[in-house]
């Protein structure tokens, strides 16, 4: 079974991550899936827009720390920063390379794809699903969604792709962080993160109700909007921002290491969610 499905419906391109019996848990295999699919729709000239979804019940749990697929050892084509291969390196060089490539840098890369991406979210939201949500454009989230950063657990001060400021702001995102707690749909739309709330049953036709709206706008001005509004985001700085916490982070997990001897903190997944 592939990581990622891809389907095209009319002028809209259906990216699936495709891991529903852990709850689309994001590994690097699924990483460079959907890479793969995203280019793909890039590169159709019969796609006007990119919609992300998670099979099953939920969106994404996450990083994966802990299921069977877990591939943290494994080489791939890497595509989104130009550094060594994590692998056979020791300590922080193995962590830094590694989460610089298939999560900071995948986001980034994701994040300037030149057609309007939409994020269908039900269910778990929860630390590295809220970086494939925040990547998107729009998020159009179920009434049953909820979401959460809990890596604090681990000492560690928010997930890899730190955007958590500029989609939150610095309450909300200060709260979500040093709680741990998950917030509801309704809440992420009150803070700006969530552009619509609708019932379970009526997510994929609002959904795809909207692509078809966008789809129908001019395509190289949909690039120009959505690229004016990154390097606006970017100019009160967003990237900036996110290259200093990256730095955080890892200080968190070399700190981890050396205390404890496991970069998480002696976490995983069954703890995290206890």
């Amino acid at each position: 079974m592939s990581e990622v499905s891809y389907e095209v419906r009319g002028s809209t391109a259906v990216v699936t991550m495709n891991r529903p019996e852990y709850r689309n848990a994001q590994n690097s295999a699924m990483t460079y899936a959907l890479d793969a699919a995203f280019t793909r729709a890039v590169d159709d000239d019969a796609v006007a827009v990119i919609v992300l979804a998670g099979a099953g019940e939920h969106f994404s749990a996450g990083h994966d720390i802990g299921s069977p697929g877990r591939d943290v050892d494994t080489s791939f084509d890497r595509t989104a920063v130009l550094w060594w291969d994590h692998v056979g390196k020791a300590g922080a060089d193995a962590r830094y390379a590694r989460e610089m490539e298939v999560y900071l840098g995948m986001c980034r890369r994701w994040r300037e794809i030149p057609k309007p991406v939409i994020a269908m979210v039900q269910g778990a939201c929860i630390a590295g699903g809220l970086m494939l949500a925040w990547v998107c454009d729009l998020i159009v989230a179920a009434e049953d969604a909820f979401f959460a950063d809990p890596v604090l657990k681990m000492g560690i001060p928010g997930v890899e792709y730190f955007a958590h400021p500029w989609m939150l702001g610095p309450r909300l995102a200060k709260e979500v962080l040093f709680t741990g707690d998950r917030f509801g749909a309704r809440r992420a739309y009150e803070a700006g993160m969530v552009n619509r709330v609708v019932p379970r049953d009526e997510l994929t036709a609002s959904t795809f109700a909207l692509a078809e709206r966008i789809a129908a706008m001019p395509r190289f001005g949909l690039a120009l909007a959505k690229r004016a509004v990154n390097q606006c985001e970017d100019q009160m700085g967003m990237r900036s921002g996110m290259d200093s916490v990256f730095g955080l982070h890892h200080l968190a997990h070399a700190h981890n290491a050396e205390t404890s001897g496991d970069s998480l903190a002696g976490l995983d997944a069954r703890a995290m969610k206890q």
